[in-house]
């Protein structure tokens, strides 16, 4: 017999992705130098860091807490067509 559809958590009540992260790790996560998973090895894409870290072996705990390069990823806000009318 299934369970009562009372006792089924709603998608609401699920739990944030980013529990349980270390602080390096959710920073690394909002980063915007991030390169996603669907674009290869998850690893930090800047310039800088990409030659000395590299694609395998990445680890946020070595390059994250302090890092300078560091820019939050924001969701670009949708523009009216009337802001960019010449």
């Amino acid at each position: 017999m299934s369970e009562p559809f009372t006792s089924a958590r709603l998608p609401q009540e699920a739990e944030p992705v980013d529990a349980g992260l270390s602080p390096a790790v959710a920073k690394f996560k909002s980063c915007r130098w991030r390169r996603p998973p669907e674009d290869g090895p998850e690893c930090c894409g800047h310039r800088d860091v990409l030659p000395i870290a590299g694609t395998t072996g990445f680890d946020p705990q070595a390059w994250c807490p302090d890092c300078s390069f560091y820019k939050l990823r924001r969701t670009p806000k949708k523009r009216s067509p009337d802001d960019y009318r010449y």
